[in-house]
């Protein structure tokens, strides 16, 4: 699939110098696929990014073109986006606490800045469009959920006016990816190391865990299956924030303390990667859920005479009813990920 789909087309990633950013490159760069351009706007970590790839894939750096701009800006998208194929739109206000107190600049990234990154794909005829949601968009009930629960409804409202067969727009929601940028883990390693105790919030709150593979797995899904409006679900597996800190610490640090700090303004005890709305539409796809676009018009007499029965026997998909993996089970994951296994030998370096 990799080879031959993205053979000799070009890829715009927004948000590209993020995590999900670099673990696409690392995925294709090396392919032949025949550009990635990488749109953000800022210029210190373009550059931090463009010397590191131009040291480790000096024969594969041409391929890779970057573009300062801001998703908010429309005619800066329209700047990078002539002659792209296909677009992954990862750019994103995505932490809870800078949401919470600047909602208005949410709105402009997540909301306003989907709608300019479409409205500029559709004219200029790019093939198909990604975008990454949040399990936060679902029952949201702080401004960052809130603002990806309505940068879904862009998406949804816009592939409803444009001809699939030109461009196919659809949506991804994932859970929290282990170790992105801004994600516990790096902060409890980093607690380790300054011997400060773990700060945990609520020992019993679940949350989805995936990694960035997956999260490039679950995009690279879409890709292939969904069609225009979808929004596709990987079905992961969830733990404890306890288990995950047990984990962290037996890893580096066995023992190590401890901090119940209560559960923050705007965080939740579960996630929730599928509504039960949703979940009385979604098709089973195996390892995950395509939720099909709602294409009903605004004839509001049905919403009076039609009504869905399904609804009430189904449970959303939640952390909490998910797959529950316990502590061995999230240590093994942890391991497999080059961002801990690098940290472990910085750690036994230094012991």
């Amino acid at each position: 699939m990799e080879t031959s789909i993205f053979k000799d087309k070009t890829l715009l990633i927004t948000g590209g110098t993020g995590s999900f950013g670099n673990a696409v490159l690392k995925r294709f760069l090396k392919t032949e696929i025949r550009e990635i351009r990488i749109f953000s706007r800022d210029e210190k970590k373009q550059d931090d990014m463009r010397h590191e790839y131009q040291a480790e894939y000096p024969q594969y750096f041409d391929k890779l073109k970057f573009y300062i701009g801001d998703i908010r800006d429309l005619q800066s998208i329209k700047d990078a986006i002539h002659d792209v194929d296909f677009v992954f739109h990862a750019a994103a206000l995505k932490q809870v606490p800078s949401c919470e107190f600047f909602p208005v600049e949410a709105v402009k990234t997540n909301v306003l800045g989907t709608d300019h990154l479409l409205t500029a794909a559709i004219e200029a005829g790019v093939g198909k469009v990604i975008c990454l949601s949040t399990d936060k968009a679902a029952y949201p009930v702080n401004a960052m959920g809130t603002s990806k629960a309505m940068m879904e409804k862009v998406i949804v409202a816009k592939s409803r006016t444009v001809a699939p067969e030109k461009t196919t727009i659809c949506c991804t929601r994932y859970g929290n990816v282990m170790c992105s940028r801004g994600s516990v883990i790096p902060l409890f390693i980093n607690q380790i190391r300054q011997g400060l105790p773990m700060t945990v919030t609520e020992p019993l709150m679940t949350r989805f865990i995936m990694s960035l593979e997956e999260a490039v797995d679950l995009v690279l899904f879409a890709f292939e299956n969904a069609q225009t409006g979808d929004i596709m679900v990987q079905k992961a597996p969830a733990c404890t924030i306890e288990v995950l800190a047990e984990a962290v610490s037996d890893l580096f640090d066995p023992g190590h303390e401890t901090k119940v700090i209560g559960i923050r303004h705007g965080e939740k005890m579960y996630e929730t990667l599928l509504t039960s709305e949703e979940r009385a539409q979604a098709i089973d796809m195996g390892g995950f859920f395509r939720v099909p676009c709602d294409k009903r018009g605004l004839d509001y007499d049905k919403y009076f005479k039609d009504g869905d029965t399904e609804r009430a026997s189904l449970a959303a998909f939640t952390s909490d009813n998910t797959e529950r993996l316990g502590l061995e089970q999230v240590k093994k994951r942890l391991l497999e990920l080059p961002y801990i296994q690098e940290e472990l030998l910085n750690w036994e370096h230094k012991v």
